[in-house]
C-alpha cells in the first residue's frame, strides 16, 4: 500500500516537529515519523534529562556547602538516587508526552511509529506500507558512538544513552573520553558521592578548546575530587572480578584504573545506517554524516537533511536553527544559511562555560592582528558574593575592523553571559558597543564593559 504526501519527515529531535508544523499551517500534506522515542535525543537522553540531573547534583553540592555561607543543616547531606532518577524521568516525560500530543493532534499531520527506510528517492518505507512525497527531510539525530576497543564486547559498559536508567550510585565510575558529555557525568556523579575517574586519550580535556580553558575545567573538577588521567594510549579493557579494569599507558600513575561501572563518552555517530540511503544516492562523507549545502539540501533534490544526522552542528540550538533555514527558504523568500550562523556552544560544569566564535587558537592561525582581553572571575563581585570564583573571561577583537572574533566564559553564569557577546556579534558591530554600554550592578555581566576596556594585542 503506499500513501501519497507532499512531505515527509523522517525523526522528531528538535527540527522535525517545528517543521512539521510550518509544513501544515502552509496546507501541505505532511507524515512524520518516530522510530522510537518523540522528542529525539534532547528531550530523552540529552540536554532535558542531563541538566535535570546536574541541577540535582548541584543541590547536593550547595547542601554540603552550606556551613561556608553560614547554614547549618543537621546531619549528613544524602542523595537518594531513586529519587534523583525519578525527578529526571518526570521532567523527561512532560517534555517526551508535551511533543508526541503536539504531533498527534496536530490538523494535516500524520504521525508513525516505526522505522523508517528509504526505498528511492521518493519513497520511505514504514512497516507494511510506503509512504511517498516530492519533499523529504531527515532528522534522524545520532546516538552514542562506540569504538572497537580491546575487550569491551566482554565488560558492561554505559552510554549517554543507558546511564539515563540509572538509580543507584556507583561506587567508582569510570569515564571515558574528556570532552563535554563525559565531562558534565563526571563532575555530577562525583557530586552524587561516587568516585570518579576521566581517561582521556589527548593531552588534553576539550581539546577543541583553547588551552587554559581545557586547564582551568581540569582544575575545576579536580578540587572536587575528579580524578583525571591524559595521555591514554592503546585503551583496553577487562573484567577483573565484579569489576571492570581499564588498562592505559600514561605519562605519569598506574597503568590500570579499576572501577566498578565504566562509561563510555568517546563521541557520537549518525543515525543513517538503517536508513537505506544507498536506494536514493544521497552523500555521505566517511563518518557516515549526509553531505548538505548551505541551505540544508541533499545531493539529491528534493530531500534535505537537519539536526545532529549532517554533522553541520551536533547541538539542539543548531538542529532548530536548521528548521529555520528550510523554512525561510521554501515558504518566506529568505536565503537564509548554515554560514550565517555563529558557533555557539556551552559545557554545562559548574560553573558553566560559554563559547562563542573563534577560539585564541584559531585567531592565531587566522594570521590576522587583534587583540586580547582576559579577567578571572576572581575579579567579579557576584562571583565573590557566591564564593564561587573559579574560571576566567576571554574576549578576542579583530585590532583593524574592532569586531568580537571569539569569547570563552568559563565561570559563574558562563553560558548565559556570553549571549551578550553573542548578540553584538551578530549585529556585526564594533565591539565599543557594549564596551559602552551600561551594566546593572552587581552582576556578572556588568565586567564585560571593563574587560573589553583593556584590550592588548595578541602576542
Amino acid at each position: 500500500m503506499v500513501e501519497k504526501f507532499d512531505a515527509i519527515i523522517i525523526g522528531t529531535g528538535q527540527s522535525g516537529p517545528s517543521l512539521a508544523a510550518r509544513l501544515a499551517k502552509e496546507g501541505a500534506k505532511t507524515a512524520i515519523i518516530e522510530r522510537k522515542l518523540f522528542g529525539g535525543t534532547c528531550v530523552n537522553v540529552g540536554c532535558i534529562p542531563t541538566k535535570t540531573l546536574v541541577a540535582s547534583a548541584r543541590a547536593a553540592y550547595v547542601a554540603r556547602r552550606g556551613a561556608d555561607f553560614g547554614v547549618t543543616i543537621g546531619g549528613p547531606i544524602g542523595v537518594d538516587m531513586k529519587r534523583v532518577k525519578a525527578r529526571k524521568d518526570e521532567v523527561v516525560r512532560q517534555s517526551n508526552q508535551g511533543v508526541e500530543n503536539w504531533l498527534k493532534d496536530m490538523a494535516g499531520l500524520t504521525v508513525y511509529e516505526g522505522h523508517a527506510r528509504f526505498e528511492g528517492p521518493h519513497g520511505v518505507r514504514v512497516g507494511d506500507g510506503v509512504l511517498e512525497a516530492e519533499r523529504i527531510f531527515i532528522n534522524a539525530g545520532a546516538r552514542a558512538y562506540v569504538p572497537d576497543m580491546p575487550g569491551l564486547d566482554e565488560v558492561e559498559y554505559f552510554t549517554n544513552s543507558s546511564i539515563m536508567e540509572v538509580d543507584f550510585l556507583p561506587e567508582h565510575l569510570i569515564i571515558i573520553g574528556g570532552s563535554y558529555i563525559g565531562l558534565e557525568f563526571a563532575q555530577m556523579y562525583r557530586r552524587f558521592g561516587s568516585r570518579v575517574t576521566v581517561i582521556e586519550k589527548g593531552g588534553r580535556l576539550i581539546s577543541r578548546d583553547d588551552e587554559d580553558v581545557s586547564a582551568t575545567v581540569k582544575e575545576i573538577l579536580e578540587n572536587e575530587g575528579v580524578e583525571v588521567r591524559l595521555n591514554a594510549e592503546c585503551l583496553s579493557v577487562a573484567k577483573q572480578g565484579h569489576q571492570v579494569a581499564v588498562r592505559l599507558a600514561c605519562e605519569t600513575g598506574p597503568k590500570d584504573v579499576v572501577g566498578s561501572h565504566l562509561l563510555m563518552a568517546v563521541g557520537r555517530r549518525p543515525n543513517t545506517d538503517g536508513l537505506g540511503l544507498d536506494t536514493t544516492g544521497i552523500e555521505v562523507d566517511p563518518r557516515g554524516f549526509i553531505v548538505v549545502d548551505d541551505q540544508l539540501r541533499t545531493s539529491v533534490p528534493g530531500i534535505w537533511a537537519m539536526g545532529d544526522v549532517n554533522g553541520r552542528g551536533a547541538f539542539t540550538h543548531t538542529s532548530y536553527n536548521d528548521y529555520e533555514i528550510v523554512a525561510a527558504n521554501l515558504f518566506d523568500g529568505d536565503p537564509r544559511r548554515i554560514s550565517d550562523r555563529i558557533l555557539a556552544y556551552a559545557l554545562f560544569i559548574d560553573p558553566p562555560l560559554g563559547r562563542a566564535g573563534m577560539t585564541e587558537r584559531q585567531v592565531r592561525g587566522s594570521g590576522r592582528k587583534a587583540l586580547l582581553g582576559k579577567m578571572p572571575m576572581a575579579r567579579v563581585g557576584r562571583a565573590r558574593e557566591r564564593s564561587e570564583t573559579q574560571g576566567f573571561m576571554k574576549v578576542l577583537i579583530d585590532a583593524e575592523t574592532r569586531k568580537i572574533l571569539g569569547a570563552a566564559i568559563l565561570g559563574i553564569g558562563g553560558d548565559e553571559i556570553i549571549h551578550s557577546v553573542l548578540d553584538v556579534m551578530y549585529a556585526d558591530a564594533p565591539y565599543t558597543v557594549i564596551q559602552r554600554a551600561v551594566h546593572i550592578h552587581p552582576t556578572v555581566t556588568e565586567l564585560i564593559p571593563t574587560l573589553l576596556g583593556d584590550l592588548s594585542p595578541l602576542e
